[in-house]
């Protein structure tokens, strides 16, 4: 399909729908050079005074997500992704090619949203760590109790899932989900020489075809550099 280029087409959808925005971005897959055929376009918008939402729509051919906001509502979510250890506000911000900066508030905001994510996720607490170990150690028991294939599957993609946000959590950096899950991985394999992300990919595609072994033995790896299993005498207080 014949389409504008990307950047032409966020600025002219943000001149004309928002012609009084102090700030402007177009981030994600089109600016990191990861597109693929269906990838949208997330436009993030800071306007003096506005209802905070999320739109998707198509213009120009390109699917769009709109990220509306305000100054006090970018730091809002950046200071919610900060408890989530998932900081995709900063990164739209960050990461993503200025379309407008009317009065220096894009500038700023990216400065700011940069030192974010390069200071990295507050180390877990106690109660953090000892909760995720639990959650992975039921699941490798659930692994290797067995059952029906569809039961297994899912047990599996949940494996494999906690185990990346484990290794992620322990090794002090930021996690994500779907395919930012796997691109935090594979940028902390990139720097340790490690290979968790291929490991952890290939012991799901194996345990979902009935081979636990793989993911097993990566999940345990993973887990015994965070202290080892953790479920007999294992609490947790409600918080009401």
């Amino acid at each position: 399909m014949d389409r504008p280029p990307p950047e032409d087409t966020a600025r002219r959808l943000v001149a004309e729908r928002f012609p009084n925005a102090r700030a402007a971005w177009l981030s994600g897959s089109v600016v990191m050079g990861s597109a693929t055929a269906t990838s949208d376009l997330d436009v993030t918008v800071v306007l003096p005074d506005v209802a905070v939402h999320r739109e998707s729509l198509e213009y120009d051919g390109w699917p769009v997500e709109l990220f509306v906001h305000t100054v006090a509502s970018v730091w809002h979510f950046v200071a919610l992704d900060l408890a989530s250890r998932r900081p995709s506000m900063a990164r739209l911000v960050a990461t993503g090619v200025v379309l407008v900066d009317a009065d220096g508030t894009a500038a700023d905001l990216a400065a700011e949203c940069a030192d974010t994510l390069a200071a990295g996720p507050a180390p877990l607490s106690g109660s953090e760590l000892d909760a995720m170990r639990y959650g992975l150690s039921d699941l490798l028991d659930d692994l290797d109790g067995g059952g029906a294939p569809e039961v297994l599957g899912a047990v599996a993609v949940a494996t494999w899932q906690q185990a990346a946000e484990l290794l992620l959590a322990v090794e002090g950096r930021w996690s994500g989900t779907g395919k930012w899950l796997v691109r935090e991985l594979a940028a902390y394999d990139a720097q340790s020489g490690s290979a968790y992300a291929v490991r952890l990919q290939e012991g799901l595609a194996g345990a979902v075809c009935g081979r636990a072994e793989p993911l097993r033995s990566v999940a345990t790896e993973i887990l015994d550099r965070a202290g080892g299993r953790l479920w007999a005498g294992y609490r947790a207080d409600a918080v009401l």
